[in-house]
């Protein structure tokens, strides 16, 4: 990304929890703000099934009243009853990118799901999407495995986990195509779009990030 995209004084930036409350205005912003980067964008019904049942590990930056960046994510047990956090999506305005704003929302994400007792927290990303690769690794998440074609565009992935408890990464076994497909996109620049097709074929993990 180009060095005129860092020209927003991070002090301006005020982080809060998605507010249920605010649904009729916060929702589209959220899904215009994820979308403007996406081919395919989503159902609407993708971003209720994350903000119905997980509000409170989805957060936003906002500059006054103009949401900036959000994450998306999910708590849930997982195979083996694990408490899995899921990173499901990250996005960060174009022009707000590089001032460390998608690390900070991801940050908060992971905070609230050790409250929620997680076990290790997961997310999807584009083997060539070094920018988000890196972000995370500096986050602590370690490259569980490799993952073929693994998206639409016949891309492969890395699924990356962060072991948050002292047990470490889990086997590999619990999370093997979970139902089939678990996908989350990532692409370069503070944007994550998770993508993950969960049992039941609904299109409800999706997300990319871009780390610029």
């Amino acid at each position: 990304m180009s060095a005129q995209s860092t020209d927003v004084p991070p002090a301006k930036i005020v982080y809060s929890r998605y507010d249920s409350a605010q649904e009729p205005t916060q929702l589209e912003t959220i899904r215009s703000l994820i979308s403007s980067d996406l081919s395919e964008p989503y159902s609407i019904y993708v971003y209720r099934y994350f903000l119905y049942q997980w509000g409170n590990l989805c957060y936003m930056a906002s500059d006054g009243d103009q949401i900036i960046g959000v994450v998306v994510s999910k708590l849930e047990e997982h195979r083996g009853g694990v408490m899995r956090g899921y990173i499901a999506m990250l996005a960060v305005k174009e022009q707000y990118r590089s001032q460390g704003i998608a690390t900070k929302l991801v940050r908060m994400a992971i905070d609230a799901m050790i409250v929620g007792d997680a076990d290790e927290v997961a997310l999807e990303t584009e083997i060539t999407n070094t920018a988000a690769i890196k972000l995370y690794e500096r986050l602590g998440f370690l490259r569980s495995k490799r993952l073929h074609r693994y998206y639409l565009n016949g891309s492969s992935a890395f699924r990356l986990l962060l072991p948050l408890k002292s047990q470490g990464i889990h086997d590999c076994n619990h999370d093997e195509d979970e139902c089939g497909h678990e996908h989350e996109h990532e692409h370069d620049h503070e944007h994550d779009h998770g993508h993950g097709r969960e049992c039941g074929g609904h299109d409800h993990e999706h997300g990319h990030s871009h780390s610029h």
